[in-house]
Parts: structure tokens; C-alpha cells; sequence
């Protein structure tokens, strides 16, 4: 499974991975009971790829936040999204230490969350994504 296929769409709950594209859709399963649908060119479609979370500083890639989070839980299921506002937000706070709380709102810190827990019951290695991106970066150069 490739984290740059990941996307999620405006009004369906969880997760999908782009399958394959049509003239006027596109074809993706969900990660959570791997059935197929088809996607629209009217529905609103985000690749978890080109989300960033918000700091003081500069803005960071949903992948490094990710990361930390992976390296917090050692590579298990994080809180659930569905527990209380302060806890997220503080959980969210050992992850990203520097992240705008006036910016990132509380909606926002559930659906990290919950995405991350999604990818992590799949069986989602981000540590191996860190190894591949930083093998093509070198590649590049």
C-alpha cells in the first residue's frame, strides 16, 4: 500500500486507495472493508500526501505527523478519536509540540487520529516510508 495513494472524500467516512481512473471517476477501495467505488469529478477528494498540519513555524506534512505519532505508539493504534477534546489535544501536543491550536482546530486533531488509527489497522509501516522516500530523494540527486 503506497501513502501516496492514500486519499480521503468529502462525506464518505474513512479511508480509500486510489485503484484505477476512469474518464469521468475515480476507481478506489476502502481500507477498511476493501470494497470498490467509484468517485465522481464532483465529489471532493484530498490525497492525504498534500495535507499539512499547521505550526508556528512552517506547516508539516500529515506524513511526519504521522511518523511521530508512530514512534509514540511504537507502532500501535493511538487514543481514539472519540475521547475527550483535552486528551486529544494533549496527545496531539507530545506528537507535534509546535502545532497552532488556533489554527488546528479539535475536528481536526480527531480526523489525524482516526486516519492514523485506520492506517495503522492495516497494516500502514512508516518507518519503511521513510526509508523509501529518503532512498528516492537520493536517487534523484
Amino acid at each position: 500500500m503506497e501513502f501516496s495513494k492514500i486519499i480521503s472524500v468529502t462525506g464518505k467516512p474513512g479511508l480509500f486507495q486510489v485503484v484505477s481512473q476512469s474518464k469521468n471517476a475515480i476507481i478506489v477501495s476502502s481500507l477498511a472493508d476493501q470494497k470498490r467505488i467509484a468517485i465522481n469529478s464532483t465529489q471532493n477528494v484530498s490525497l492525504l500526501e498534500n495535507i499539512a498540519i499547521y505550526t508556528f513555524e512552517e506547516d508539516v506534512p500529515l506524513l511526519n505527523v504521522f511518523k511521530a505519532m508512530f514512534e509514540k505508539t511504537e507502532g500501535k493504534e493511538a487514543l481514539s478519536h472519540k475521547e475527550s477534546g483535552k486528551k486529544l489535544a494533549a496527545f496531539f501536543t507530545e506528537v507535534l509540540p509546535n502545532y497552532d491550536d488556533e489554527r488546528v482546530y479539535t475536528s481536526n486533531i480527531k480526523k489525524v487520529i482516526q486516519w492514523f488509527n485506520i492506517l495503522v489497522a492495516t497494516g500502514m509501516d512508516f518507518a519503511a516510508i521513510a526509508e523509501t522516500s529518503k532512498k528516492e530523494t537520493e536517487s534523484e540527486s
